[in-house]
């Protein structure tokens, strides 16, 4: 059996995760790399990253670099003395980083690659309504997720899955996963797979302004997916036309009514309670909404303090 150590490399809570396993399994963790600590909130206090925070209340070395190429994080790294190390939600990696470790640098990706490679495959999934998606651990290479598969394991995809539960689903799968990736290369028994070249591949790109806001015109289940596959982050959003002004509405929640109706898509009906939006083949009922400068509101509690006139309409 091989001695291991092992340096880890990840930001956000789904690395946190992980990390967490990794240490509960009496894994060696010589050293976390993370990114540095980032303004956040009103004050624009400097925050660090959840990963940090979890490492040093396990008392591991952490190392923050802003450049991975730079000559004094290469000498740090080097002087870890690694020679495995997992990446977890973190950054594309340099060679001369990647490469270091005698038994190689393993990421783990919340999709089934090689479908879904990118930034936002846990997202992309629930948005293009798949059936299924999952986990794997593979070898980094050159390309983003191209590298060859080591293990998979995968899962269903709910009817009102969001990107936040399956989140949680896919973090502690992917624990697992990174386990048995490790204790096959601890055994040298780790046997990669190249990735399949030639089919179709769905990428996940980037989350953006542009490509989060909801287009009305589509089928209720298209953007009944579209809202749950962006909450609770970024959020998907649309364009609020009442009484002469023009908001940016963000919608957290929603339910789906297919139904035949006559309204043109983005029409706003609401009674005291309840706000739904038509589409070309039914409703959308909003649950959670939140508008400029104020706090994400339940429907009936909005409605409380806010009114839409008969003619408003999302676009």
């Amino acid at each position: 059996m091989r001695n291991l150590r092992i340096v880890f490399m990840g930001t956000p809570d789904f690395a946190v995760g992980v990390l967490k396993k990794l240490l509960e399994e009496d894994k060696n963790i010589v050293g976390v790399i993370t990114a540095p600590d980032r303004p956040a909130g009103r004050g624009r206090k400097l925050k660090p990253s959840a990963v940090k925070e979890f490492a040093l209340s396990k008392n591991l070395p952490v190392l923050q670099p802003t450049n991975l190429k730079d000559d004094n994080f290469l000498t740090e790294l080097k002087a870890l003395e690694a020679n495995l190390q997992i990446v977890v939600a973190f950054r594309m990696l340099p060679k001369v980083v990647w490469s270091l470790p005698e038994y190689g640098t393993f990421n783990l990706h919340a999709s089934l690659l090689p479908q879904y490679r990118g930034a936002a495959p846990i997202n992309w999934a629930i948005i293009n309504q798949e059936e299924k998606t999952g986990v794997t651990t593979f070898f980094i290479d050159e390309k983003i997720d191209t590298g060859a598969i080591i293990l998979k394991e995968e899962v269903a995809i709910s009817e009102n899955e969001t990107a936040e539960s399956l989140h949680d689903t896919l973090m502690k799968l992917g624990s697992k996963l990174v386990v048995k990736t490790v204790s096959k290369i601890e055994n040298n028994e780790a046997k990669p797979i190249p990735q399949i070249k030639d089919i179709i591949i769905k990428d996940a790109p980037k989350l953006t302004s542009e490509n989060t806001r909801i287009n009305w015109n589509e089928s209720v289940e298209t953007i009944d997916a579209f809202i749950r596959g962006l909450s609770p982050y970024p959020v998907a959003w649309s364009m609020l036309e009442n009484e002469g002004e023009t908001l940016k509405a963000k919608i957290y929640s929603a339910t789906k009514e297919v139904i035949a109706h006559s309204e043109k898509p983005g029409t706003i009906t609401t009674d005291k309670k309840s706000m739904k939006v038509a589409t070309k083949n039914g409703y959308i009922y909003i649950k959670v909404l939140q508008l400029p400068g104020k706090r994400k509101m339940d429907i009936a509690s909005l409605l409380n303090g806010f009114s839409f006139a008969k003619d408003a309409k999302l676009m």
